[in-house]
């Protein structure tokens, strides 16, 4: 069912990501955002037009799933720009896992950050997201892990509002993440989802450089 009809009438497959923003974008009118921050890598990429039809801010916002050990695919906290953990203490119990446990995971992940926001943000100050009306874009939703982790950290981070914008996601997901979050924006909720690739004809890796490059772009006054 790769040929489907989203809102408005436009078809998916989405040519590439910067289409993908652009379609966005056109859902977002009148949105009230003060900062558009895309997930890296894939996100930021879409997030650019988006930011640019909305005359926003854009930055990254880089965020480090803590997985537990043996079990990836289940997340037991985030760490995040700006210095935010978020920690599922309840996960941590049933897991078994000390507080030192934990914290070992955490310097893990979070040098692992570092060193992203160091490649991905050269130069660029520390995000200030305390009291801003923050819109979260990533290329699409899956499981939604990643997209909850951003979110929820935003929200320890002091952002006033957090909205998520995706072009693509299936209706399980977007249910999944409603609750951590201000609002959604999401164009197409095919029936019969697959992976968010599938929706792309052109999904191919976004790179390191080209991330910064859209940043760099994008003049953005709003980190300060």
């Amino acid at each position: 069912m790769r040929g489907y009809y989203g809102g408005m009438g436009f078809r998916l497959p989405y040519v590439d990501r910067a289409q993908a923003g652009r379609v966005l974008a056109t859902h977002l009118t009148g949105a009230r955002a003060d900062l558009v921050l895309g997930l890296p890598r894939g996100g930021v990429a879409v997030a650019a037009p988006v930011a640019a039809a909305l005359d926003v801010p854009l930055d990254a916002w880089c965020v480090r799933k803590i997985g537990v050990p043996g079990q990836p695919e289940l997340a037991l906290g985030a760490v995040a720009s700006g210095g935010v953990r978020v920690l599922d203490d309840a996960m941590a119990r049933r897991a078994g896992l000390t507080a030192d446990d934990v914290d070992a995971l955490t310097a893990r992940e979070r040098a692992e950050l570092a060193r992203k926001e160091r490649t991905l943000r050269p130069n660029r100050p520390p995000i200030d997201v305390a009291g801003r009306q923050v819109l979260v874009v990533d290329d699409g939703l899956a499981t939604g892990a990643s997209a909850r982790a951003a979110c929820l950290a935003l929200r320890a981070a002091g952002a006033a509002s957090v909205v998520l914008a995706v072009p693509v996601a299936p209706q399980q997901g977007l249910d999944d993440i409603a609750p951590v979050v201000d609002g959604i924006v999401c164009p197409a909720t095919p029936p019969h989802f697959w992976a968010v690739g599938h929706w792309y004809d052109d999904f191919s890796e976004v790179t390191d450089r080209e991330v910064v490059a859209l940043l760099s772009a994008s003049a953005s006054p709003g980190t300060s």
